[in-house]
């Protein structure tokens, strides 16, 4: 019997050396979860440092107990999501950097956007979806020039759509076509609102049917949110300026000589309406400004930016 026992403890012995509790089994599934508490408890001490906070300033201003904290700041035990996201609140931060999910950009563009003021994140998401979605390569192929008439709109674009073998397309005539009427016209007849719904149909029925091409709008396109939200989207856009006297003098060599009856309150117009115009202007991707340049100049720039 004493042999028994001790060749049963032996036995025993050997099983535990054999299956050791702390041996992973090859062919079980990989669990990190407490290098991941670790490693979350070492970035919340870091972000509670960069913010200069006591764990007690936290607790109070996170809403949540020291003792919550402490745990968390050890890598100990699990941890509720939603004290969590009080925690990084309270640091100023977010979830995903403290979660340490993605790479550090990921992170980084996380922090950006959450230190941007709400009545500008539509902005933002828009300038994201429109300059790293699935259609940025399509917006490519598609160039839109904006701007007031007489800016070059139509020399430069044509220059353009001649070097690369596209078409150029005029919105207006595009307009034209589609009404059976010239824009006088159609503003006679339709107003204001009937144009710009022509405008947008016509914008619509043009970027459908051209996979790639130069397109020149007209200056008040910009006024209307959703056709110039549309442009955006799906060309790439750049906003040709010219200084107000500039714009006039161009005007008036096309053989128009309206402006001239009355060039003082012409000219305060032409300002107001760049003035008002410039922010909505500035949401193109690039800008070629004409002012004083020679307009071989001109389409050198706007041929590099094409092509950048």
């Amino acid at each position: 019997m004493v042999y028994s026992a001790r060749t049963s403890r032996r036995s025993t012995c050997s099983r535990s050396v054999n299956n050791q509790p702390n041996a992973r089994d090859p062919q079980a599934p990989f669990d990190d979860s407490a290098s991941f508490l670790v490693a979350l408890g070492r970035r919340v001490r870091e972000a509670r440092d960069r913010a200069g906070l006591s764990r007690r300033s936290l607790s109070s201003e996170a809403q949540v107990s020291e003792r919550y904290l402490a745990q968390l700041e050890a890598g100990d035990g699990n941890v509720s999501v939603v004290l969590l996201r009080r925690v990084a609140h309270a640091l100023r931060t977010t979830l995903p950097e403290i979660l340490g999910d993605g790479a550090p950009e990921r992170r980084l563009m996380f922090r950006v956007l959450d230190e941007i003021p709400p009545h500008r994140l539509e902005e933002a998401l828009f300038r994201l979806v429109r300059d790293f979605g699935h259609d940025h390569e399509s917006r490519r192929s598609r160039i839109a020039l904006v701007g007031l008439r007489g800016a070059g709109k139509t020399t430069l674009g044509a220059a353009l759509a001649r070097e690369r073998h596209w078409p150029f397309v005029e919105l207006d005539r595009e307009i034209e076509r589609d009404a059976g009427m010239s824009l006088a016209e159609l503003f006679m007849l339709y107003g204001q609102a009937g144009y710009r719904r022509i405008e947008r149909r016509s914008l619509a029925r043009v970027l459908d049917a051209h996979e790639r091409f130069v397109l020149a709008v007209g200056g008040g396109i910009v006024s209307e949110p959703d056709t110039y939200r549309l442009l955006l989207d799906r060309c790439f856009t750049v906003w040709v300026k010219a200084d107000p006297e500039e714009h006039m003098g161009r005007v008036v060599a096309q053989g128009d000589l309206r402006p001239m009856e009355g060039r003082d309150e012409a000219m305060e117009d032409l300002r107001r309406i760049l003035s008002a115009r410039e922010p909505l202007y500035r949401k193109a991707d690039a800008v070629v400004d004409t002012s004083g340049a020679d307009p071989a100049r001109s389409i050198a720039t706007l041929k590099e930016l094409a092509r950048a």
